[in-house]
């Protein structure tokens, strides 16, 4: 074990080339969009609604924050690739609930405006990696306030306005071009690769949520 993923400056692992390297990252967010299509077309929803709430959330967050804490301290990539695993399938979970309330036309669109969007961003990343390690403070603020208004709508309102997933939406847009930002300034690795991809797996997941939403209001 040793420091966290994007605070590495150098490593004791062997180097590969950058094509190598994106190469993984993207081989390694194919995956995780599999396994989730999969549980899609496979997983009953009403297997998932069955589940009680409570044991459902915290077997969610436990999963999620194990797996993060895998792929995040690991500097071995067959581990960093079972933490990515930990938090793909809390995260299908949650895909599976959600795509079910929607036509598959718009689910689909969705996808397509997930990733033009996300290769749009990891080209700014590239592009403007300053500028995003700038922003990065205000993009963690920015999202836990949304959070907190979200929660205090639903649970004191019960309400939700649509503009917070414009918000959201375009926070994690940020996010990508951070991460991919970060991806790029840390010694390119395999195990670096899989951990970066777990990164912008999560930043990718959670905006293609809020763009379905959006786009299912129409």
């Amino acid at each position: 074990m040793e420091v966290s993923v994007f605070d590495r400056t150098e490593t004791t692992n062997k180097l590969i080339s950058n094509s190598t390297y994106n190469l993984v990252i993207g081989l390694t967010l194919i995956w995780g969009f599999l396994i989730n299509w999969w549980m899609v077309l496979n997983i009953p929803v009403e297997s998932i609604s069955n589940i009680n709430p409570l044991f459902f959330f915290i077997g969610y967050f436990v999963s999620c924050f194990f797996g993060i804490y895998l792929f995040s301290k690991s500097d071995s990539p067959i581990i960093s690739f079972i933490g990515y695993n930990f938090v793909v399938l809390p995260f299908g979970l949650i895909i599976n609930l959600v795509v079910s309330q929607y036509n598959p036309d718009i689910v689909l669109e969705a996808i397509r405006v997930t990733g033009m969007v996300t290769f749009v961003m990891m080209l700014l990343g590239s592009m403007y990696p300053a500028f995003f390690n700038k922003i990065a403070g205000g993009l963690t603020i920015a999202l836990l306030c949304v959070i907190v208004v979200e929660l205090i709508e639903i649970f004191i309102f019960n309400t939700h306005h649509g503009v917070l997933d414009w918000i959201v939406a375009i926070i994690f847009c940020g996010y990508i071009g951070y991460d991919w930002a970060r991806a790029n300034a840390i010694p390119k690795t395999y195990d670096n690769a899989v951990d970066s991809a777990a990164a912008l797996y999560m930043d990718i997941i959670n905006l293609f949520l809020r763009i379905l939403r959006i786009l299912g209001r129409k």
